[in-house]
């Protein structure tokens, strides 16, 4: 999984890209870490923008992977130093999206490992299932634990979501050190072929 390119921010869902192709959505807290796993999965240093204040991404941000797929950069949800406006438009963005698009075939829900599930991730989780889209959860920002921490992180989101099983829909990630990269590498590969 090397050929990755951008292709469009979507801020209404009236000018989603015209090729339609199944998609992988990114979705979770602000500043969870999407961005970096983009930019950590494809070796890409600033394909994805990163920041360390939450709220950067904005809009569905769309890359094509592969010429098979795309993957789709959501807006994070809860804290950011925006107006409420502002994230009461995210929240439609987002909500007019899952609803319509007929072509998502996978999400990837991003848990801070740190901070552990929290109400507005077990309400996405919820909604997920709800609209029947697969998904795995990734404890992102693992490199910051301890070993000990690390394990009472999966024992945690394994309590709050029990259909999860560590190694088939649970995975931990860090973009510094790159732990989790092959398994998500063979993940979303397997997905498509």
């Amino acid at each position: 999984m090397k050929n990755i390119k951008f292709i469009k921010s979507v801020v209404n869902i009236k000018y989603l890209p015209k090729l339609r192709l199944p998609e992988v959505i990114l979705c979770g807290r602000s500043n969870v870490g999407k961005s970096s796993f983009i930019n950590t999965i494809f070796n890409k240093k600033n394909l994805a923008k990163t920041s360390s204040s939450p709220g950067k991404t904005r809009s569905l941000n769309y890359y094509l992977v592969e010429d098979k797929f795309y993957m789709v950069d959501l807006p994070g949800f809860g804290y950011a130093k925006v107006s409420k406006t502002e994230r009461a438009k995210w929240l439609k963005l987002i909500d007019e999206f899952l609803k319509e698009s007929k072509s998502i075939s996978y999400a990837i829900h991003f848990i801070d490992s740190r901070v552990g599930p929290m109400e507005l991730d077990v309400l996405l989780n919820k909604y997920l299932r709800e609209l029947e889209i697969p998904y795995i959860i990734i404890l992102s920002k693992i490199d910051k634990l301890k070993q000990s921490e690390t394990a009472k992180s999966k024992k945690t989101a394994m309590e709050v979501f029990p259909e999860l099983s560590l190694g088939d829909n649970l995975f931990t990630f860090s973009s510094v050190k790159g732990t989790g990269k092959k398994e998500a590498v063979r993940l979303l590969s397997s997905i498509f072929t």
